[in-house]
């Protein structure tokens, strides 16, 4: 039996969604110095069709974080990787995910940056999956709301699978 993949947000409403968060972003932001922090692997086409939307001037930067391995659950257990090289002391910070669902990895990540003290922290999401029990994250740039199941494309995968759908798709995941 093969993965089952629903339609869940088509690449249009995606687009013009990342278009209106774009516009938000630089009305948001007319001063540098503006960091944008991207999660890896997942945030990377939302962060690229973000970033070419985005009028302020900005630098990029990379972490690595993972509460999901190879599984369609979270773990409960975050990683967090790259953050020690980051220079954002004083920096407008936005922390750009591709989903926050928990709240475990996008807090860790805030945890994380803050240590550095940046002059502002945000989170920027495409996906607020709402879970129960969920740990609150403040997300002050949030692309759609979702129900709790387990989507894939546009940068988001299962066991690195479906990141180059352009849209989001539920995935039932055969077995």
């Amino acid at each position: 039996m093969a993965d089952r993949l629903r339609p869940l947000i088509s690449a249009r409403r995606i687009k013009k969604r990342v278009a209106e968060l774009a516009a938000q972003i630089s009305a948001d932001h007319t001063d540098a110095p503006l960091t944008l922090v991207i999660v890896l692997k997942g945030a990377t086409v939302f962060a690229a069709d973000l970033m070419r939307r985005i009028a302020t001037p900005f630098v990029i930067d990379f972490v690595r974080a993972s509460s999901y391995g190879q599984a369609a659950r979270s773990s409960g257990q975050v990683i967090v990787e790259d953050e020690a090289r980051l220079d954002i002391a004083g920096h407008r910070v936005i922390l750009v995910e591709d989903i926050v669902d928990t709240g475990l990895t996008a807090g860790a990540l805030i945890t994380a940056l803050r240590r550095f003290e940046p002059a502002s922290l945000d989170v920027c999401a495409l996906l607020h999956k709402h879970v129960a029990g969920a740990a609150p994250v403040d997300i002050r740039y949030k692309g759609f709301d979702i129900p709790d199941e387990f989507v894939v494309g546009y940068g988001m995968d299962y066991a690195e699978r479906y990141r180059n759908l352009p849209g989001v798709y539920r995935l039932t995941v055969a077995g």
